[in-house]
């Protein structure tokens, strides 16, 4: 078990740094835009959302990839496919249970799962931060029409 701390945490910390640089660079950027004060159009806020959105799985994605590689560099995969693969179950949190490591290694796959559900926990509250200012921002826009 020891092992596997030793194993697995680094990694967590890893993730948990880039994931901070992806909501921290994604916000500067959507913050930076919106005030920029481009013309107002309903295709303007799917685009700022749908970036959000993106630089959001992007982050998820390369953590699914970096512990694929920390599986790699244990020997469980013989492919990185099978390891990504087995990653993004794990992250994910589906535990399918059709590919499973060696038992050396099998903690491994909770504390990528609780590393995910964190990280996607994080790529939410993210998401919702943007909706819920896109929503104000439309309502502000709406009652500065409706003032006399």
């Amino acid at each position: 078990m020891l092992l596997n701390l030793l194993a697995g945490l680094p990694v967590m910390l890893l993730c948990l740094v880039l994931q901070a640089i992806f909501v921290t660079m994604c916000l500067r950027h959507y913050v930076h835009f919106r005030h920029s004060k481009p013309p107002e159009t309903q295709w303007l806020n799917i685009l700022l959302l749908s970036m959000v959105m993106l630089l959001m799985l992007l982050s998820n994605f390369v953590q699914i990839a970096i512990w694929a590689t920390l599986f790699m560099l244990l020997n469980e995969f013989d492919e990185f496919a099978i390891a990504l693969y087995h990653s993004a179950v794990n992250f994910a949190t589906l535990g399918y249970g059709d590919i499973v490591m060696s038992s050396r290694w099998r903690l491994l796959g909770p504390l990528e799962a609780a590393n995910g559900i964190l990280m996607f926990g994080v790529s939410t509250s993210v998401m919702t931060a943007a909706v819920m200012d896109v929503i104000k921002h439309n309502m502000d826009r709406l009652l500065q029409r409706e003032r006399p």
